[in-house]
């Protein structure tokens, strides 16, 4: 299928984008503060360019066609591609500027890193926005899609990333065993019989599962899941009244040890630390903007 560009609308992969994601005419409309009409407009034009139905009913929902479902990560790159060229040389001032970041990263990444960023976002730039949303299972979905601007994550997670991604690492940290304060049978240590004999609290962020439990399992050590969180932050607050043990990250445990009631503890088994690094696409490595986004997270990372 070939096109003349002088026939393309550009605008109309906007629309296109949008319906793409939403799979919904209103839902598309209102993700770009549009009548239905109009959104339906733009679907009829973009059905004509593309021979093709690209949205089609299916029950009381509406799915991608064959060809809609190609094009879905190749439009978000586009107008990615297109973004980039018009704001790479753009000039960046804090002060004044009204752009909106959005970094992927984990409820402890936010507590430990994240909300200082916040805050001193909102003296230094009080007009940008800081869109911070929970990681997703295909890491660095957001930032091909051009969802996201930083995508923050261990680095033994996600593992080598080649040259698709620039990355840059934060912080590091270690795990310990958490148990509630008043736990009835442990004391100042715990044995691995004793870590495999309690119930366990999984905390994953997400993404599970754990580093930590990816590690027990390559040891044989045992230990068994009674409840799970994905959220790491409230794992501690889970642990009052029982007697689960979480193994968490050092740094979180101790940011909340004394709101939640816990108690740190050594875990019985040497556990490999963990690196958090900041990646994103090429497209935004010259961007004054997301350059300023990057530096200040880098410094406040340096603090900790």
């Amino acid at each position: 299928m070939r096109m003349k560009l002088n026939r393309i609308d550009l605008n109309l992969l906007v629309g296109l984008d949008a319906l793409l994601s939403e799979r919904s005419v209103s839902r598309a409309a209102k993700q770009l503060s549009v009548g239905q009409p109009a959104m339906s407009g733009t679907l009829s034009r973009l059905r004509k360019l593309f021979d093709d139905p690209l949205l089609v009913r299916d029950g009381s929902s509406m799915t991608l066609t064959p060809l809609a479902e190609s094009l879905t990560y190749l439009v978000h790159d586009i107008l990615g591609s297109i973004e980039t060229l018009v704001t790479v040389r753009a000039p960046f001032d804090a002060a004044s500027d009204t752009r909106t970041f959005t970094i992927h990263a984990s409820d402890y990444v936010t507590l430990v890193l994240l909300r200082s960023f916040v805050r001193a976002a909102a003296g230094e730039a009080p007009n940008v926005r800081i869109n911070i949303a929970p990681p997703q299972t295909n890491y660095f979905g957001p930032l091909l899609e051009a969802r996201a601007d930083l995508v923050i994550i261990p680095r033994e997670i996600v593992g080598h990333v080649g040259t698709a991604y620039v990355s840059a690492p934060l912080f590091t940290d270690r795990h310990v065993c958490v148990v509630a304060a008043d736990h009835p049978v442990v004391g100042e240590t715990m044995s691995r019989e004793q870590f495999s004999a309690f119930p366990h609290l999984s905390a994953t962020g997400g993404i599970p599962p754990s580093f930590a439990e990816t590690q027990f399992d390559e040891i044989s050590l045992p230990f068994r899941i009674e409840a799970s969180t994905t959220s790491y932050v409230a794992a501690p607050f889970l642990l009052e009244g029982t007697e689960m043990v979480a193994v968490l990250y050092e740094r979180l445990a101790r940011a909340l040890h004394r709101s939640a009631g816990i108690r740190l503890l050594e875990p019985p088994v040497s556990l490999a630390p963990i690196t958090e690094m900041m990646y994103w696409h090429p497209r935004h490595s010259d961007d004054p903007g997301h350059r300023w986004l990057r530096h200040g997270i880098r410094r406040l990372a340096e603090q900790l």
